[in-house]
């Protein structure tokens, strides 16, 4: 599975993945086979962190 490029449709699904599918972003980046360091980037050059109590990005 590819990762969506669009740092938006990322976030949409990633945080949808996380809500419905993965406990962790640990997880969901092991199952798809993602670099979490690269996800994280991605996210923060549009503002977004990963909050590991809400398991989402914000």
């Amino acid at each position: 599975m590819t990762l969506p490029q669009d740092p938006y449709i990322l976030l949409s699904f990633v945080n949808t993945k996380l809500r419905d599918e993965y406990g962790s972003i640990g997880e969901l980046c092991a199952a798809l086979d993602a670099d979490e360091s690269a996800l994280r980037r991605t996210l923060a050059s549009v503002n977004y962190q990963y909050d590991p109590g809400q398991n989402r990005f914000i």
